[in-house]
């Protein structure tokens, strides 16, 4: 994954609903378009079309087609947190392991079932812009570690976060492995997979 910025690369803020649900809309066609043709076919005026509104308000909202990833990334980053909120909602806080589970848990299903995010689930597939960048799963680490923390109780220490930031490059490559052999995810690589991140992360949690 690419760098990508910190913050929405939106040229306009949305304020009324009306504006909230286009650019929402823009969104699902970038997604559903980057599924069809890939990032390299991507245009502005495809995504205008996709969802149904004039080429000016996506101009409105972005400069580019990367800014328009861009956003779809931290957007897919934004519903992941939440999607592991609802889940660690139903389990105790008192054993890490299931909610080490439920992190990967949730990213399996996005990645099974969310439009585009095999080409841009946290990040990008483009050179990144001129200026200083985010890694995404630096920033995909920090939102885990702070999850983590208030479902545990635990003080978010730097070695806690750097365990969180390893284990997150780990489990990329693999996750990426996993569906490189089978479209769905390999059952037999995500399992090494989880039983990785449990031995790995024993060493900062238990």
């Amino acid at each position: 994954m690419d760098p990508v910025p910190p913050a929405h690369p939106l040229r306009r803020t949305p304020v009324q609903q009306r504006s909230a649900d286009r650019l929402a809309r823009i969104l699902d066609a970038c997604a559903e378009l980057l599924d069809e043709t890939g990032y390299e076919n991507l245009s502005t005026r495809a995504v205008a079309l996709r969802a149904g509104v004039p080429i000016g308000s996506v101009y409105r909202f972005f400069g580019n087609k990367r800014a328009m990833a861009v956003a779809l990334a931290h957007r897919n980053l934004d519903q992941y947190a939440e999607g592991i909120q609802a889940r660690l909602a139903l389990l105790p806080g008192t054993d890490w392991r299931p909610v080490v589970d439920a992190v990967l848990d949730e990213y399996l299903a996005m990645k099974r079932s969310v439009p585009g995010f095999a080409l841009v689930d946290f990040g990008v597939p483009a050179p990144p812009p001129e200026g200083p960048a985010v890694d995404p799963n630096h920033l995909v680490a920090a939102r885990l570690t702070e999850l983590l923390c208030a479902h545990l109780g635990l003080t978010p220490a730097p070695a806690l976060a750097r365990a969180v930031l390893v284990a997150v490059e780990a489990t990329d490559a693999l996750v990426q492995l996993a569906f490189r052999v089978d479209p769905a995810g390999d059952p037999g690589i995500v399992a090494e997979t989880r039983a990785m991140m449990h031995a790995y992360l024993a060493r900062v949690l238990d």
